[in-house]
């Protein structure tokens, strides 16, 4: 399935034409053999002690508390300290190369990028920020270029199907941003940076929380962040004075240009022992240029807003816990040829839940619950017109006990969508402790994905007779846990009908396609020698099994790829590397336009200068591999960062 952006729809490539460094670099080969003597899993497995350790309390995979090491999902957890010792300035520069995730980008920073996760579509991953959905029901994507980093303070990231807790996009997975924000005592931060490209980025943040009365505690935080860049050219042409690359016969031959202005809000109260209350939003306000065509009037700057608030109130007794919340997301994208606009994509994503929590004995627990969504929105402009809206009623319950050695997760949930009646999904899942820290995990679920309203009503594409995309998955795992280091292995296959793809025989979009994705995921962490070691990689076979491109492999997905992070403390410095390599893909369904295989290293160290400062020098993609993770859309190439942070402990 082709999914549709914010911008213009692009038109497909005359013909195949490799990219430059099509080769598989020798870099490849070397990551994943040295990933594969850990053994390893579709987690990153981290060091003890680690932000990410394994006994991290995560919520994203069951929608209830527990620890990452009781998860009969494989989850990763990525939290503050990682990101700051990763130096990534961007979400998809933290994401890339970690097991089970394919990443598309369109010409650099702020421009669009989507994610594949377990060879599912791009809009077959469901966005949390704070517990509230998000993304775009247009295209039906998330503007992960448009997220900044620097109001994220941990990222969990759950692989395989969750329909049965959250409904409709969770085929592939599920990833939950949570800002920053809240703690007890004042903390305050602040950041400032230059590099490659004109990279400027500056932000400030104070947490704040105490007791107010007897009993009563209150919290609340803020954060700012600005980054902009003077970005590069982009759209690698063809020498051809027709169909030039980037779907346009004349693309701007200049550098294309982001700017994001962001900031983040938090509060909250707790009473006593049983009420807690909070509340949060996060407003990022983003303009970037792109590569448009004046012979087809198509745009070439946007001006984006992605907008997230929300709040809930829980109340835990003694046996049961209730918890309201509600959100609203607003993703809106006006855009410009020059300084004339030319369309507009606007959407809401309003949501509300209600959820109970019972303990039934001791480490079995009952949870149900009802979920209510209203999306509305549209486009407006010169070439398509449309406003739509839809809302959805679910309920579901999920048990999870504790027997002994074995765990078991049993959950099911029924969704009444006012536009494609009701649809039923569920899952169970089981695990097993063994001798010597060895975990032994397996699961079954099925997921389904509601059209987006670009696919029913966009001029000339749209088809309002769509039903909704389902997916059936199993998993087998198994994981060891020593002192020091550990592993794990997982293994899945999935299955997706009435894929959602333009039909040349009734010229509009069409459930015609079928997906078959079988995969595997290892990942470990050790401490060796004074480093901190991690290393993931992916083995993964996604087809396409409709009659028109029988056997193809899907459009960008990687059927190997992997990352090794290694870091050491050295005293008051601190040093690092990663490298992300990614095997041959292809930009089509047909397979025609091959992406060329490629490997990067990065390079980070850090001084502490004491009294809260720290200063961070990287060096991202070191050797200057070119490579493109869309087709015709150059990757930025050799890029340096200084960064100076202030945040006394």
């Amino acid at each position: 399935m082709q999914t549709m952006s914010c911008n213009p729809p692009m038109r497909a490539p005359a013909r195949a034409v490799p990219a430059r460094a099509v080769r598989t670099p020798a870099m490849l080969p070397l990551a994943l053999l040295l990933a594969l003597p850990f053994h390893a899993v579709a987690q990153s497995a981290r060091p003890a002690g680690d932000a990410t350790d394994l006994g991290d309390v995560v919520v994203t995979g069951t929608r209830t508390a527990i620890t990452a090491d009781q998860s009969l999902a494989a989850i990763e957890v990525i939290g503050r300290d990682e990101i700051e010792r990763s130096q990534a300035h961007s979400l998809q520069d933290l994401l890339r190369g970690r097991a089970g995730i394919d990443l598309a980008n369109q010409g650099g920073r702020g421009k669009v990028s989507t994610l594949f996760m377990r060879g599912t579509e791009s809009d077959h991953t469901l966005f949390l920020i704070d517990g509230v959905r998000v993304g775009s029901a247009t295209s039906g994507l998330t503007a992960l270029q448009d997220l900044p980093l620097e109001l994220i303070e941990r990222v969990e990231i759950v692989r395989g199907p969750r329909s049965s807790l959250y409904g409709s996009e969770a085929i592939g997975g599920v990833i939950q941003v949570f800002t920053r924000g809240g703690g007890q005592g004042t903390h305050v931060r602040a950041h400032a940076g230059v590099g490659g490209h004109g990279l400027r980025e500056a932000g400030a943040g104070l947490d704040s929380g105490g007791m107010l009365s007897d009993g009563v505690r209150g919290w609340f935080g803020i954060d700012a962040s600005h980054q902009s860049d003077d970005g590069i050219n982009a759209c690698r042409g063809l020498a051809t004075p027709f169909f030039a690359g980037c779907g346009m016969d004349h693309p701007d031959p200049d550098r294309d240009g982001y700017r994001n202005n962001a900031v983040s809000l938090r509060g909250g109260l707790d009473v006593g022992d049983a009420w807690k209350a909070d509340v949060h939003a996060l407003r990022a306000d983003a303009h970037s240029e792109y590569d448009g065509d004046p012979a087809w009037g198509l745009p070439d700057n946007s001006d984006t807003i992605q907008q997230v608030v929300g709040g809930r109130v829980r109340y835990s007794g003694k046996r049961a816990a209730v918890q309201f919340s509600a959100g609203r997301n607003t993703d809106s994208s006006d855009n410009f040829m020059g300084a004339a606009p030319t369309d507009r994509f606007a959407t809401h994503r309003d949501s509300a839940g209600l959820q109970a929590d019972v303990t039934l004995a001791p480490g079995r627990l009952l949870t149900v619950g009802t979920d209510w969504s209203r999306d509305s929105g549209g486009v407006q402009g010169g070439f398509s017109a449309f406003d739509a809206s839809r809302h959805d009623r679910a309920g579901f319950a999920q048990f999870q006990g504790a027997f002994g050695r074995h765990d078991v997760q049993v959950s099911a949930r029924h969704d009444d969508n006012s536009q494609f009646g009701g649809h039923d999904t569920g899952s169970i899942a089981w695990g097993m402790d063994a001798a010597h820290g060895l975990r032994f995990t397996a699961s079954s679920g099925s997921a389904f994905k509601a059209p987006s309203f670009n696919e029913l009503y966009f001029p000339f594409y749209g088809n309002p007779g769509l039903a909704p995309e389902t997916s059936r998955s199993t998993e087998l795992g198994v994981a060891q846990k020593r002192a020091g280091w550990r592993w794990r292995l997982d293994a899945y296959r999935t299955t997706v009908d009435d894929l959602i793809v333009y039909d040349p025989t009734i010229f509009v979009a069409n459930n015609i396609e079928r997906a078959r994705i079988r995969g595997a995921e290892l990942g470990a962490g050790a401490t060796l020698a004074g480093w901190e070691l991690d290393a993931q990689a992916t083995f993964m076979d996604a087809r396409n099994q409709s009659a028109a491109a029988y056997d193809k492999l899907l459009p960008r997905r990687s059927r190997r790829s992997a990352r090794i992070d290694a870091d050491r403390a050295l005293g008051a410095w601190r040093v690092g590397a990663s490298v992300v390599a990614q095997g041959r893909r292809f930009d089509d369904v047909q397979n025609a336009i091959p992406m060329g295989g490629y490997a990067t290293l990065d390079l980070r160290v850090e001084r502490m200068l004491g009294a809260g400062w720290t200063l961070q020098g990287g060096l991202r993609n070191a050797f200057d591999r070119a490579y493109e993770t869309a087709a015709f859309y150059r990757q930025p190439g050799r890029e340096w960062s200084i960064t100076l942070r202030y945040a006394p402990r």
